[in-house]
């Protein structure tokens, strides 16, 4: 069986947590940090398309959200988003998992992997 893939950040404890569970379950997986390895235009965009739309793939929530100056919180079109998360990839959720059959889920949570993976 082909790994899963993560993408996230190596100090995000969300991304360890997802990690360690698939280790409790020795389910093979390789990790990419989008800080070292940004994430490419088209698989942001394969990214937003799979999940709706761009706000459920953005941590609104987060402190970088917070802190950024209202001017850029309007992101509207793909462009704006894609140059956002190019400036500030710490926005994207995550971790975010990709099946092998391409499947997309962000955010971990026991039940979810569960039901995705295990």
């Amino acid at each position: 069986m082909k790994p899963l893939q993560l993408y996230g950040l190596k100090k995000c404890s969300t991304c360890v947590k997802a990690l360690a569970w698939l280790d409790e379950r020795k389910i093979a997986w390789r990790f990419t940090d989008y800080r070292d390895e940004p994430v490419s235009r088209d698989q942001l965009l394969d990214w937003k398309q799979q999940l709706g739309d761009w706000p459920k793939l953005v941590n609104r929530a987060s402190m970088t959200w917070r802190n950024l100056p209202d001017a850029l919180k309007t992101a509207e079109t793909d462009e704006q988003w894609l140059a956002l998360i190019a400036d500030h990839p710490t926005l994207v959720r995550r971790p975010v998992l990709v099946q092998e059959n391409g499947q997309l889920s962000v955010g971990f949570s026991d039940k979810k992997y569960s039901e995705l993976v295990g």
